[in-house]
């Protein structure tokens, strides 16, 4: 049984990590509509992506989301919305930001992928020694 102290302490912890990941994703995807200098606007796009990067990393290793995240129906999801989603970048976005954005996406599905296939090794090496 926890204490009140250790279960308020897990709750300010957790919503100041889905706090940063949330604003990191603000920052990120909307510095460009609240920031008119390009320098100002790279920056905050870039600092947002490293914070909710670093926020997100720490979330997906939380039990019940890295359970979720391990469930071959999620897998499935990720590996084929990313891997559209880094064909539709690529063709439709210019420069290197289309080429770097496809390429994130891209890593995102390839690591889905190589999720469902190490659950398929794992599940095939169960029943054969089973059998």
């Amino acid at each position: 049984m926890r204490s009140a102290f250790a279960a308020v302490r897990k709750f300010v912890a957790d919503l100041l990590l889905w706090s940063f990941f949330v604003g990191g994703l603000a920052a990120s995807a909307g510095a460009g509509a609240v920031i008119d200098d390009s320098t100002q606007k790279n920056l905050a796009t870039a600092v947002g992506t490293v914070v909710a990067l670093l926020a997100g990393s720490r979330l997906a290793k939380k039990p019940k989301i890295k359970a979720f995240l391990g469930r071959p129906g999620t897998l499935w999801f990720l590996f084929l919305f990313n891997g559209a989603a880094a064909a539709a970048m690529y063709v439709t976005m210019d420069g290197i930001k289309g080429i770097l954005a496809a390429a994130m996406m891209g890593l995102v599905s390839l690591g889905a992928a190589g999720g469902l296939v190490a659950e398929r090794r794992k599940r095939r090496a169960i029943v054969s020694g089973a059998a």
